[in-house]
């Protein structure tokens, strides 16, 4: 019977999932449904989850992770494409509110529909002086890479800088369980003005991306546990 642990670290694609375990060598690592999952310390011991990619995955490892290990903190880092002209590769993002942007209701109200699954985060627990150079901003998710075409009109519509699959899912499910959640996502690659930097056969931009913010958001985490910790009373669901 595995202990509780104070924090859970959420990791999602498996290029996001390669570089963290490349950052913390020698861990022992277990399976789960969904992947992998190891200890470390930052400097206390958290534990470090591959969740997967897409909704589906994110959910259902959010709330897995949710029932087993107990966290008071919910932490998910990763990657997100930036608009371009809004955003800057290598800027690290803090996510205050998730809008699922690829929901198509067409028997009643689309705008509720949306509204149903975009979540506003609660970050009152954190002070106003961040441990890093971030950005508080709207993060839009789908289970699609963003459309060059689409990303003025998420702009105008959501507010968001930044678009990534996961996100919205995990902020959703936490935000049910009264968990507190912390995003923090890293611009690895631009989208907009008819391109997308990693598409048609440029993946590798990506994934060297991925590889240099994963360093930079592990690197970080040891200074936002400090803020984080010891969190005050639960969140109420």
């Amino acid at each position: 019977m595995l202990e509780d642990m104070d924090v859970v670290v959420l990791v999602s694609c498996r290029f996001e999932w390669e570089a963290t375990t490349a950052l913390c060598p020698g861990r022992q690592r277990e399976r789960s449904p969904f992947g992998e999952w190891f200890t470390a310390d930052a400097p206390d011991p958290v534990v470090f989850v591959q969740g997967g990619w897409g909704k589906i995955s994110a959910a259902a490892s959010a709330q897995y992770a949710i029932d087993r290990w107990k966290p008071r903190l919910l932490v998910n880092l990763g990657t997100c494409g930036g608009f371009r002209g809004r955003a800057k590769p290598g800027e690290i993002l803090v996510v205050e509110r998730t809008v699922v942007y690829d929901i198509v209701e067409r028997m009643t109200d689309p705008a509720a529909a949306i509204a149903h699954y975009s979540t506003d985060l609660n970050l009152s627990w954190l002070p106003a002086e961040l441990p890093a150079r971030v950005r508080r901003t709207v993060i839009a998710s789908a289970d699609r890479d963003l459309n060059p075409e689409e990303v003025d009109a998420l702009e105008t519509r959501f507010g968001a800088i930044a678009g990534d699959w996961e996100s919205g899912s995990i902020a959703w499910v936490a935000a049910r369980s009264g968990i507190r959640c912390l995003i923090l996502r890293g611009v690895s690659d631009l989208v907009g003005g008819g391109r997308g930097d990693a598409y048609d056969g440029n993946v590798k931009l990506y994934i060297d991306g991925a590889a240099a913010i994963m360093k930079e958001l592990v690197g970080q985490l040891p200074g936002w546990l400090g803020i984080a910790l010891p969190l005050p009373p639960a969140l109420q669901p």
